[in-house]
């Protein structure tokens, strides 16, 4: 069951966490490298220019040139260490509010020249005042941007969904319609165009499930973690992994979390549960409704058409046999009672809808031994 745990279900055909490793650790070897080829060519520049006559006093500014520079790599790559886990949205966030801080700053002082510069001199307090409005707009474009980033998407590239998800909607799954197993089915026959999205807490679940000491709960996660590695490896299917927990997630039950989440990727939720459809309802979610669907693929018998179906119990009324279609739909057979574990023509002669499903009602027309 190895092949089954949440940490071997990602994104398809995603590159594995040792080969990001060596290549993570083989950037910073290359960062070290070439900071230390900039460190050595300062010293050189620097032992070129050395006075006659004070090299014993300047003889040292080399070598603490070159150890300078290689301190400042090593604390760039301390600080990417330190900070392990990071966030897109604030990694740009912070790239476009020190970028348009400062396009800001030139627009601004190329505007404020004339009135800080005096006819014919140059202010000498006018890099002071420069520097002041860069960091000043810097710390506010970013500031603005942080505080919004869920607002202005279209400023901040949130590579996650934005790319992939224009024009169709992303499916949310649920740990029903994993389950139920009929996804797996679907997802064969080219039906789906929008992308299937597995939230992390929901395969985490899933995992809870298959874990379960309760038998039947074991199985039926046990059931689920198979079909998602079935969807997972299928060629006909558009399927990722949605690691990133969002803020508003914060102290929500699943049900809710998905929800959220639908909504965050402007998607529809894929279930199975009666309950979740009436919650994403509630906040304008879109839900495809894996029962509804089904229903809606049974095929419709109009009163007169004829098919063959097997009695295999005996009905309420004193002539009534019971078969199922093969998508379970009940049929009451008048006249099918002595006709028990035999198949038969049907006749419709009516249908009922009830909240439990369809029941058709129909006759015995003849009998095909």
């Amino acid at each position: 069951m190895d092949n089954l745990r949440p940490e071997t279900l990602g994104k398809r055909e995603a590159s594995s966490p040792f080969a990001d490793s060596i290549a993570i650790i083989v950037l910073r070897i290359i960062f070290v490298v070439a900071a230390a080829s900039i460190g050595a060519s300062l010293a050189n520049s620097m032992s070129a220019k050395i006075v006659p006559g004070e090299e014993q006093r300047t003889a040292i500014t080399p070598y603490l040139v070159f150890s300078g520079v290689l301190l400042i790599a090593c604390a760039v790559i301390a600080l990417d260490l330190f900070i392990p886990r990071k966030r897109i949205e604030v990694i740009s966030a912070i790239y476009f509010g020190l970028l348009i801080g400062v396009i800001f700053t030139n627009l601004l002082m190329l505007a404020l020249g004339p009135f800080i510069n005096n006819p014919g001199a140059t202010n000498p307090y006018s890099s002071y005042i420069s520097l002041g409005v860069l960091i000043t707009l810097c710390y506010a474009c970013v500031s603005v941007l942080l505080q919004t980033k869920d607002d202005f998407r279209f400023v901040i590239p949130y590579v996650e969904f934005a790319r992939d998800f224009k024009g169709i909607k992303p499916l949310v799954l649920d740990t029903s319609s994993i389950i139920d197993g009929r996804l797996a089915e679907l997802s064969e026959t080219n039906i789906f165009d929008n992308r299937l999205v597995m939230p992390r807490f929901v395969l985490m679940e899933l995992q809870a499930i298959a874990d379960s000491a309760d038998k039947l709960k074991r199985v039926r996660g046990r059931r689920g973690l198979d079909i998602l590695n079935r969807i997972r490896t299928s060629k006909r299917v558009d399927f990722m992994m949605y690691d990133t927990e969002l803020p508003e997630f914060a102290g929500q039950p699943v049900d809710m979390k998905l929800v959220l989440l639908a909504k965050h990727l402007d998607g529809k939720l894929l279930t199975g549960d009666f309950n979740l459809n009436k919650v994403a309802k509630l906040h304008n979610v879109e839900v495809i409704d894996l029962n509804q669907v089904a229903a809606s693929l049974r095929p419709q018998y109009l009163p007169g058409e004829a098919f063959l179906i097997r009695v295999v119990k005996p009905g309420e009324g004193h002539d009534q046999g019971v078969g199922y279609l093969d998508d379970g739909t009940m049929v009451v057979i008048e006249g099918g009672r002595d006709k028990i574990n035999q198949t038969v023509q049907v006749a419709v002669t009516s249908t009922l809808q009830t909240q439990g499903g369809r029941m058709i009602f129909a006759k015995v027309e003849n009998v095909n031994q």
